[in-house]
């Protein structure tokens, strides 16, 4: 007798937490490929502020980009805390390596998926592209960013591609 084992999307979402100014995001940590301190950024010239610039990542070169941008969420001077992530996203069909800044790292955790929320029709500042979803925490909200959508629109935006 063979058993057959029907597979269900996986009910808890493992993320790393992070802070942008005092916005808490969460990245599927399936996405996060290493976290890094703060490296130097070799600028890009005709490159708007969203995508300023390539990393070096042990040889690598790697586009920096800047979610805080997408959210409009004021830009912090860099400190301790201050770390870059490096992720695999999908721009079009193509895996891509970007690098984003974050003000902090904060945990690895695990996210019951039938408690994200979808942004509000109305009353958000964020665009609604750029969302998953929000999660409630003790610690406030937790916003699940649309890494793909937000990617695509900075390399669009800035007339450069991800490499």
């Amino acid at each position: 007798m063979t058993n057959i084992v029907e597979l269900k999307p996986a009910a808890m979402m493992t993320v790393v937490t992070m802070r942008l100014g005092r916005q808490m995001l969460a990245i599927p940590a399936s996405a996060l490929r290493e976290i890094l301190d703060p490296l130097p950024v070799t600028r890009v010239p005709t490159a708007d502020q969203s995508v300023s610039g390539v990393i070096n990542v042990r040889g690598a070169v790697v586009p920096m980009a800047e979610l805080r941008f997408a959210f409009g969420i004021p830009e912090e001077p860099q400190t301790d805390a201050s770390k870059m992530l490096v992720v695999e996203v999908e721009l079009g069909d193509e895996p891509t390596i970007v690098a984003i800044s974050a003000d902090a790292v904060l945990e690895v955790t695990e996210l019951e998926r039938a408690t994200m929320e979808a942004l509000p029709p109305k009353g958000s500042s964020w665009p609604h592209a750029f969302v998953q979803g929000v999660f409630r925490t003790k610690k406030g909200l937790l916003l699940l960013p649309n890494l793909s959508n937000i990617f695509a629109s900075l390399a669009s935006a800035s007339g450069t591609a991800a490499a």
